[in-house]
């Protein structure tokens, strides 16, 4: 059985809808909602959460899997270096929501800095975790994910993740759950979500 890594894009094309939302509401000077400083603050929570597994978990076992692969283990080194660069990216934004100059030029630093790791872990990360790890692995990496999230952070996550994607994608990401957590997000989570107002200005 191949590894299925629907949750993992769905999880990135969040991110990257996040700071498009973020971008907007900076060039039309509306950052200092309070939704949108919610919105910011979720957005760093599921980032941060993402990458800590990857470092922690993730990483590590397709490190153990490649040893003796050079390119293999230059890629992880990379993926390791293009997460350092996140965390400054992220201060400078907070500065910027502070009220520190130059919010638009951080903003557009950390998505473009963002969306090219993104593509790079899709272009060449994944593929190397399918070729040399297994389900069980796979299914620890997101198995200390739902640890970290928590059931709270779970009623949170899924209806983040679809907030506003086209019906086919919601469909593919929602069918990779248990039946119990898509009924808990269409009862409850779901509404829960929307009443946040995440980004609205």
């Amino acid at each position: 059985m191949s590894i299925d890594f629907t949750v993992m894009y769905a999880a990135h094309d969040a991110f990257r809808r996040d700071l498009d939302r973020l971008a907007n509401v900076v060039a039309a000077d509306r950052a200092s909602s309070p939704r949108v400083r919610a919105g910011w603050a979720n957005f760093k929570h599921q980032l941060r959460i993402h990458h800590i597994v990857e470092d922690t978990v993730l990483w590590p076992r397709v490190q153990r899997a490649a040893r003796g692969m050079p390119s293999a283990l230059a890629l992880l080194r990379e993926m390791a270096e293009e997460h350092s660069r996140i965390d400054p990216l992220l201060a400078a934004v907070d500065a910027g929501l502070g009220g520190a100059a130059g919010l638009l030029e951080h903003v557009e630093d950390l998505r473009a800095a963002l969306d090219e790791h993104l593509g790079h872990e899709e272009r060449s990360a994944l593929p190397l975790v399918r070729s040399l790890l297994t389900p069980e692995d796979w299914e620890a990496f997101t198995e200390e994910i739902r640890r970290r999230q928590g059931a709270q952070g779970t009623a949170v996550f899924v209806p983040w993740v679809i907030d506003g994607i086209a019906p086919t994608e919601r469909s593919r990401f929602l069918a990779t759950l248990p039946p119990p957590v898509r009924s808990l997000n269409r009862l409850t989570w779901e509404r829960r979500y929307r009443k946040l107002r995440l980004w609205a200005v």
